[in-house]
Formats: C-alpha cells, sequence, structure tokens
C-alpha cells in the first residue's frame, strides 16, 4: 500500500489538529461551597504614612454578589517590642491608621479580632525602605501612548518592586448647557428657562489601576529598573483629549511577598484558556492565631511607598491623534420637532418638558426673527451633564 505524500500527510495533519482544537470548550470547575466565604486581607503597612486594609470574605465564580464585608473588626498595627497602632474603620470594611514613622528593619504585622471573637494576625515582617522613584516616563508609538516607570536602588537592598497609579483627565461633555429650567415658586406655575450659572460642561474623572505590576533586578548585575512598562493608552482614548494625569505609587517588597504577588498576577491575568498555567495555591501571611489550618487570603507587607505624579497635554500628542469624547452616541434635538406642521408655542408646556430634570436645555432659536414659535435644543443629562462620569470639582493637585 502506497504511503501519502508529504503534502497529503501535512493536510491530513491540519484537519486533524483543527479538529482537536476547534472541540475545545470553555471548562468551568465545580467550586465546593466551602471555598467561599474564607476571609481576605488586602492591603499594606505604610511605615511612612497612613496604611490602608480591607478586611472582605471571597465568594465563589459562580456567584454574581459584591464580596461581604469584614465590618466592626478592632484592628492594629503591632510593632515588636514596641506600641500598637489602631486602624480606624470609614467605608464598611474598610480601615485604616494615622500616618506613621516607622524605622526601616523595624519589625511589624498587622493584628484584628472580628466581631465574631475570631482573632488573626500577619506574621511579623520587617520594615523595607522603598527607593524614590526617579522619573514616569512616557513615549509615543503606533498603538497610542506607553507609560513607563523608572527607579534604582543600592545592590544590597531588595530587588523587588510593585507599582500601583491613579489615572486622572480632564473631561467636557456633549455641548455646553446654556439655560436650565427654574420651576416655580407655586407648583401650579409653570417655572421658566434662566440662563446656566452652573457650569456642567467641564468635570474631571478618575480611576484606580487594577493590573498587578512587578518588576525584579534579581537577576541583572545592578539594581536599577528602566522603562518598566506601567500601562498603554489607545491613540484615540478619551483620557488624553485635553489633559491626563498619572500618579505612580512604588513599594519594595520581600522575596516572600513577591512571590505572593506574583502568583495572584498569574491567578487573575492568564486564566481563561487551554494554554494558560493552572491556578496555584495563594499561600499568604495572615493566619487565625487559634486555628493556624484556616484559609486566609492576603500578604500584609510592611514598607514606606514612594510617590510621583506627572502630567501630559494634549499639545504634546501627535496632531493626527484623534481622541474620543466618550460622547459620539449622543445628539441633540428639538422641541418642538422641526418637522412639525403646527408647532406649538404654549411656553407653559414646553417648559413642563423640561421639569423633570432629564431633558435639558442647550439653547433656544427661531426660524424667523418674528415668528411666534421658539424652538429649544435639547438632549438628556447623561450626555450634558459631565457629573454624571465625573466631578466638576477641580482636583486640588491639578495644573
Amino acid at each position: 500500500m502506497n504511503s501519502l505524500p508529504v503534502s497529503s500527510r501535512q493536510f491530513v495533519l491540519w484537519i486533524c489538529l483543527l479538529v482537536a482544537t476547534g472541540c475545545i470548550e470553555p471548562f468551568e470547575p465545580k467550586i465546593a461551597a466551602s471555598d467561599s466565604g474564607y476571609l481576605v486581607v488586602d492591603g499594606a503597612i505604610n511605615s511612612h504614612g497612613k496604611s490602608l486594609i480591607k478586611l472582605s470574605h471571597a465568594v465563589n465564580l459562580n456567584q454574581q454578589t459584591t464580596a461581604p464585608v469584614e465590618s466592626k473588626a478592632k484592628v492594629y498595627i503591632e510593632q515588636k517590642n514596641g506600641g500598637r497602632y489602631p486602624l480606624v474603620e470609614g467605608p464598611l470594611g474598610t480601615y485604616q491608621s494615622a500616618a506613621l514613622a516607622i524605622s526601616a528593619g523595624q519589625l511589624v504585622r498587622l493584628h484584628f479580632t472580628t466581631v465574631g471573637g475570631k482573632e488573626y494576625a500577619s506574621e511579623y515582617t520587617p520594615v523595607n525602605a522603598t527607593p524614590e522613584i526617579d522619573s514616569v516616563s512616557w513615549r509615543t508609538e503606533a498603538q497610542g501612548l506607553q507609560l513607563y516607570v523608572n527607579t534604582h536602588d543600592q545592590v544590597s537592598e531588595r530587588p523587588y518592586y510593585r507599582w500601583s497609579y491613579d489615572e486622572t483627565w480632564e473631561f467636557t461633555s456633549m455641548v455646553p448647557s446654556l439655560l436650565e429650567f427654574e420651576p416655580a415658586a407655586d407648583k401650579n406655575m409653570p417655572g421658566k428657562m434662566i440662563f446656566r450659572v452652573k457650569d456642567i460642561y467641564h468635570c474631571w474623572a478618575s480611576e484606580n489601576s487594577t493590573a498587578i505590576k512587578l518588576g525584579t533586578t534579581v537577576k541583572l548585575g545592578q539594581n536599577v529598573i528602566s522603562q518598566q512598562p506601567l500601562t498603554l493608552l489607545p491613540s484615540n482614548s478619551v483620557k488624553l483629549r485635553y489633559k491626563y494625569s498619572i500618579l505612580v505609587r512604588q513599594y519594595a517588597l520581600s522575596a516572600e511577598e513577591y512571590s505572593y504577588w506574583e502568583a495572584l498576577r498569574k491567578n487573575t491575568e492568564n486564566i481563561g484558556t487551554l494554554f494558560d498555567p493552572l491556578p496555584t495555591q495563594l499561600t499568604g501571611n495572615v493566619h487565625n492565631v487559634a486555628d493556624a489550618s484556616e484559609p486566609v487570603i492576603g500578604f500584609v507587607g510592611a514598607q514606606s511607598v514612594s510617590e510621583k505624579r506627572i502630567f501630559i497635554r494634549r499639545e504634546q500628542l501627535p496632531n493626527n491623534w484623534n481622541m474620543l469624547s466618550g460622547y459620539e452616541m449622543c445628539s441633540p434635538d428639538t422641541v418642538p420637532h422641526l418637522g412639525d406642521l403646527h408647532p406649538t408655542g404654549d411656553r407653559e408646556l414646553l417648559t413642563f418638558f423640561f421639569s423633570t430634570g432629564i431633558p435639558i436645555p442647550i439653547k433656544t432659536f427661531k426660524l424667523r426673527p418674528r415668528s411666534d414659535t421658539t424652538y429649544y435644543v435639547y438632549s438628556t443629562s447623561d450626555c450634558l451633564d459631565c457629573r454624571k462620569r465625573g466631578t466638576d470639582t477641580r482636583p486640588s493637585f491639578w495644573q
């Protein structure tokens, strides 16, 4: 029997691979009910600032609910052979200390007791001194604006780093609204249109990073981080339309803390396909004092935090970049409609249309100077009131 020619064998092999890969179906693991409810400790000890700790409980992947918080706990930071620093609950499940000043090398840990009487503590860990951020740099690329962080430290210091960042940008709504509806003091009266005083066109929005950004120089000859990628903004990003600012925070980690964050990064960012690495068990440093076998998710490290903020203006970016406004789906309309054969001139009816606050007037016009009919240009509050997507309060740091 003659064998298949090479090209035929390749074709058959290709068909087999196509069938094999085409039959892959999404896999949803069966998660035991006991896997949910684990205590989650999120945060770190800031040795030269305010420490923020969040206590919550894990939920199953198939539960469409937010993680329940652990409220009314007694939380404090404990310095070995030293003082205790209490944390006060603000938003439910979120605890914050006063500004601390703990020297590098001191041993500290987090200690807390839940409202149910369970006592937990992290392992004592030495305070790391985080080096200053040398610079936050950026470069325009074909895909958009790439931001980087740069830093260095002594070779003898810990070569493990983590970064987080907050983004803030200026934006405007679809068009400025020049008018607003003023209800009458007497509810039986129709109210009136007045010139708008409050600016609802200019606003600022902010966003906190969720991606886990890590770096290490352990395999390098010097403890230098150069051009470490932080985030890539598309060239049409609304964040770049006027002015953009990023505040970068840097944390020096221990080897154990770095390993924890690296495992967490792999579990949260690289899972989803057949060819991604399998989830790994997260081994933190927080334990139930009375029952070490109880699983607790979280690693509480201790370090100072370095920060650096930069601003990027639209004029610094390529002229051919066309940034989105975020309001591309919005459009104005008129009342009465321009196509009406007999448009109403009833002022009471027209002002009643705006009394709900959902349609917002933009301006008025007449088709003819002596016409009895006034047309109102309007759109929805979602399209005209920028406060729906941000704040009209100028940030204190804005330049």
